[in-house]
């Protein structure tokens, strides 16, 4: 089956999409097995959420959006899952931002990097880092530590789709100002984060780069009073209540 065989019209669409490409990633060696476990419980988690973007995530992403557009080196993070779901999502986004792209694994090997990279450039991809690993992340002692040093070594604005809670403190404690896109609003990526995005990824990364389009003439006081306005907790906060009320609107 392609993406193609999946009806548009079919209630679980977006549910049945993610599922496949996660699975076709698997088998281009693009995602981590335990990738599969990962994808299903952000699944659960956009089940609760009502399969849509609240209006709170909406906010957080043009946040997101005005965060990238201000920073002086902006860095979008990539993992398998991220590379299997949203590859040419992440080439927008970092076309609209100017943003640099990363490959980020946990589970590291060379071949999955090299196979990594080569699918985003498939994708449109003109440069993608995380190959040269000669900088590190401290306080990290798993691969995940290793990053380009002129990459997330050096940004101000690190974008990390994803559940990725050590990494997201450890990159914290850098001062660098993180935009974290996860379905589960009490884990300690959204928590850390300074913008988190509780959505799934195939929706947050587009409308990102959308908030950015629409952002790219607006002066720097536009911008900085976008990011001045976003509150995390309150994000936060509604997100839960939109999950304990069954997907509820989340506006109050």
């Amino acid at each position: 089956m392609t993406d193609a065989d999946i009806p548009e019209s079919h209630p679980r669409y977006e549910s049945l999409l993610t599922r496949h490409r996660i699975e076709a990633g698997v088998e281009k060696g693009i995602t981590s097995r335990q990738g599969l476990i990962a994808q299903g419980r952000g699944e659960a988690f956009d089940y609760l959420l009502g399969e849509r973007t609240l209006p709170s995530a909406d906010a957080a992403e043009r946040a997101a959006a005005a965060h990238l557009l201000l920073a002086d080196h902006p860095v979008l993070s990539v993992n398998g899952n991220v590379a299997a779901l949203v590859p040419g999502e992440v080439v927008d986004l970092a076309e609209a931002t100017a943003a640099d792209i990363e490959v980020n694994l946990f589970n590291r090997t060379d071949e999955r990097m090299e196979r990594i990279a080569d699918h985003l450039r498939d994708h449109g991809a003109s440069e993608v880092k995380g190959l040269t690993a000669d900088g590190r992340i401290p306080g990290l002692d798993h691969e995940r530590a290793k990053v380009d040093a002129d990459g997330i070594g050096d940004a101000d604005v690190v974008v990390v789709p994803l559940e990725d809670g050590d990494r997201a403190e450890a990159l914290g404690e850098l001062g660098k100002v993180e935009v974290v896109i996860d379905l589960n609003p009490m884990s300690r990526s959204a928590r850390a984060a300074d913008v988190p995005i509780v959505d799934n990824v195939i929706r947050a990364v587009p409308a990102i780069a959308e908030h950015a389009r629409d952002l790219a003439d607006a002066d720097r006081e536009t911008l900085e009073s976008a990011v001045a306005e976003f509150d995390a907790d309150e994000a936060l906060a509604a997100a839960e209540r939109a999950i304990r009320e069954g997907g509820d609107d989340d506006e109050t």
